[in-house]
């Protein structure tokens, strides 16, 4: 079969189902509701659902389920009820999604499902702490980042320029760029920024630092406890912002300025803005909007179209 033909059978088989669609600083998600855990996406499905002109296009899908119902967190059951399942828009798994989990806990408020400003969710990375603002905002906590261990720094290319990475783990995989770290003025770099190619995977070697690749955060300092960043996600290619993303982000910036424990950064993507807080304890908060757009039924008229 090809791949058209997979992705029609793969909605066929969903025919009927209500999902949703939502963003958190322009980074989209699918959401899709399975609370007894009855239907566990495929890979096939979870693309065909984030196809941007045959399906209903996302960076991911965002499957809700009962922690007790998932055998892989069922630990997590007794503090949180629910399970972020993420995919990537190409299928593949991931530990966390900072956007993506802004977008879930909207979706769990919306639906019904919790109702207190402080709650918990599971996921693959463990339980999360979630709170509700009084503007709205979702802030998460995100835990503690580390800059790991590795024998040789990476270098990353794009357009023929090539940078110096910084390795940050933040439950999952980044490298650091900051472009203004090759010799241009700031007012330079924030141009250079603003025309990189991330059409293509920018290449990073050695391979053996990441070898299951990983997110690249191309940074510019903007200000004071201020950057600004584009993101090229493993498995989704440039997005409009990255969660976990603006974690590294900060994290590699605070290193870079000797900033104190306890800071705050602005974080500034294509997709608009959020905060990064570093605690006392060294974990780091997320901090911005989270919106429900539209719910979407599956029908034979969209697996036709």
């Amino acid at each position: 079969m090809t791949e058209h033909s997979l992705r029609d059978a793969a909605l066929a088989g969903l025919e009927g189902v209500q999902v949703f669609k939502g963003h958190g600083t322009g980074n989209d998600f699918v959401i899709y509701p399975d609370y007894e855990g009855v239907q566990d996406l495929t890979p096939v499905q979870v693309r065909a659902l984030c196809d941007r002109h045959r399906g209903i296009g996302g960076d991911g899908i965002l499957r809700v389920v009962r922690t007790a119902k998932v055998e892989e967190v069922a630990e997590q059951a007794t503090q949180a009820t629910w399970f972020m399942d993420y995919r990537n828009g190409d299928g593949s798994l991931a530990e966390m999604c900072g956007n993506g989990a802004r977008v879930f806990a909207r979706y769990l408020y919306l639906a019904g499902l919790e109702s207190a400003d402080h709650f918990s969710m599971a996921t693959r990375r463990g339980v999360t702490q979630v709170v509700r603002h009084d503007n709205g905002d979702i802030e998460l906590n995100m835990g503690q980042a580390s800059a790991g261990q590795v024998e040789v720094m990476p270098t990353v290319s794009v357009d023929e320029r090539q940078w110096v990475g910084m390795p940050v783990w933040t439950s999952n995989p980044h490298c650091v760029v900051f472009v203004d770290e090759d010799g241009v003025h700031a007012e330079n770099s924030s141009h250079l920024l603003a025309t990189l190619d991330l059409s293509r995977i920018p290449a990073i070697e050695p391979a053996s630092v990441f070898p299951e690749s990983a997110n690249v955060e191309f940074v510019v300092q903007t200000g004071l406890n201020h950057i600004a960043l584009r993101v090229h996600e493993r498995g989704v290619g440039e997005t409009m912002a990255c969660g976990t993303g603006a974690c590294a982000a900060m994290f590699a910036a605070a290193q870079r300025d000797g900033a104190p424990l306890e800071v705050a950064y602005d974080v500034e993507s294509p997709g608009g803005m959020v905060t990064v807080r570093r605690d006392v304890h060294n974990d780091l908060h997320l901090r911005g909007p989270a919106v429900i757009v539209s719910s979407i039924t599956i029908t034979s008229a969209v697996i036709q179209a």
